[in-house]
């Protein structure tokens, strides 16, 4: 069985650590924990990892943000993967930082990576896995906020939750969604 696992971000030096950026952060560490290296293909930086049989390919868009739906369309087309295995790591400026909540689907929540997403694909009904990264900014600063980097008080807590999102992917993949949800989301 194969699946897709989407890290959002933004390429570039200057967003490297930000808070936006934490699919991506995300899934260099599930690589470095597998010893796996991405790759640049269409649309995005590619590598593929096995977990107990089933196959993880793993995706940090270069389209930016914003127009994250198509790479998640095209490599959901290219891998012929059905939208309830396809994994999104994704920024969530509603909980905490370092919280960790799987979901089966609903709305874009205001984040523009979400939407372009749901735009593409047509559907609100794909996984995602959401982290936490904090709303502690000033009313008009948001976008300052999600690309500036992490405190080191906020890293502390988003540290040790990377790992866990690693797992969580793990889980994703070989235990589903509904068992990864119960044993995860709460913790």
């Amino acid at each position: 069985m194969k699946f897709l696992i989407v890290g959002l971000g933004n390429i570039g030096a200057e967003y490297e650590g930000t808070r936006h950026n934490i699919g991506f952060m995300v899934l260099d560490r599930f690589a470095a924990e597998n010893g796996l290296k991405f790759s640049m293909d269409r649309y995005a930086y590619w590598c593929e990892a096995k977990c107990k049989g089933h196959l993880l390919e793993l995706i940090k868009p270069t389209t930016y943000m914003n127009d994250s739906g198509k790479a998640v369309r095209y490599w959901l087309e290219k891998e012929k993967i059905p939208v309830e295995r396809c994994l999104v790591v994704v920024d969530d400026l509603a909980l905490e930082p370092g919280q960790l909540r799987m979901k089966s689907g609903g709305s874009a929540g205001g984040h523009n990576g979400l939407a372009n997403i749901e735009a593409l694909i047509g559907t609100q009904a794909y996984p995602r896995l959401r982290f936490g990264i904090g709303s502690n900014f000033h009313k008009g600063q948001q976008i300052d906020y999600v690309l500036g980097q992490f405190s080191r008080q906020d890293m502390e807590a988003v540290e040790p939750k990377i790992d866990m999102a690693c797992e969580m992917i793990k889980s994703f993949a070989c235990a589903g969604i509904t068992n990864t949800m119960n044993a995860f989301n709460n913790k």
